[in-house]
């Protein structure tokens, strides 16, 4: 990998608002690595020797049960922070990081956190957030699975898909990486079938556009109508 410099880093939300000697600090302590798609960043139950700012590509973050179920948390984007079991008080990774598609992630010892952390308060404000936000999600996927019916969790996870890497195009707004059928249900809670079906359904109703590895929604807006029907009702006191 070629050398490393503040450039790479400093447009991205986790270090913005830190000075430029702030952030060559935090690239000298930095190695740039490339995960081939399919290979594994880190493995569920691993001892957590890093922590990882994804500059490239898209990794899947899948976590399995004690009965061998397997289900995906999150995608990591370009610019997330992740693998930040020390700032959980972790000593290993609560869940597996594979790439989808060939990527770049810098990488820091996990040794230096406490230390990185004290010495930047720009990016612990910044990694606080992020962690607010993953669990803001987290509660709102757990209301998901526990209240909704499988067409209406199918749907909020393909709009947090379009929302947080979605590509306008001339079908409509396509899920700017490759995902098949199988990773959605992991990430709904669901079966392989009732994605398909789910599909299909909305293929035939105009509201997606369905390929290999590919989705496409043509009608977001009756696609959050569909997914906002399915939230339980609020109770008048």
């Amino acid at each position: 990998m070629p050398n490393l410099d503040r450039n790479l880093i400093q447009a991205l939300p986790v270090f913005s608002a830190m000075g430029e000697p702030e952030l060559d600090d935090v690239i000298a302590h930095a190695k740039a690595q490339r995960i081939p798609k399919g290979t594994a960043v880190f493995q569920q139950g691993e001892k957590a020797n890093s922590f990882f700012v994804l500059l490239h590509g898209r990794l899947k973050v899948v976590k399995t049960t004690p009965h061998g179920q397997q289900m995906i948390i999150r995608f990591v984007h370009p610019g997330d922070i992740y693998g930040i079991a020390k700032a959980l008080r972790r000593e290993d990774y609560p869940a597996t990081a594979t790439a989808v598609v060939d990527s770049v992630t810098l990488v820091w010892p996990a040794q230096i956190w406490d230390e990185f952390v004290a010495s930047h308060p720009a990016f612990a404000v910044n990694v606080m957030q992020t962690m607010g936000d993953r669990l803001q999600e987290a509660h709102a996927r757990i209301k998901e699975l526990s209240t909704e019916e499988v067409e209406h969790r199918v749907a909020h996870t393909v709009l947090r898909l379009i929302t947080q890497s979605g590509k306008q195009t001339d079908e409509g707004v396509l899920v700017d990486f490759p995902i098949t059928q199988q990773e959605l249900a992991e990430a709904s809670g669901t079966t392989l079938h009732s994605v398909s079906r789910t599909l299909s359904a909305w293929e035939s109703a105009g509201l997606v556009t369905v390929g290999r590895r590919k989705i496409v929604v043509r009608d977001a807006q009756a696609l959050s109508t569909l997914a906002d029907r399915g939230a339980p009702k609020e109770r008048s006191r």
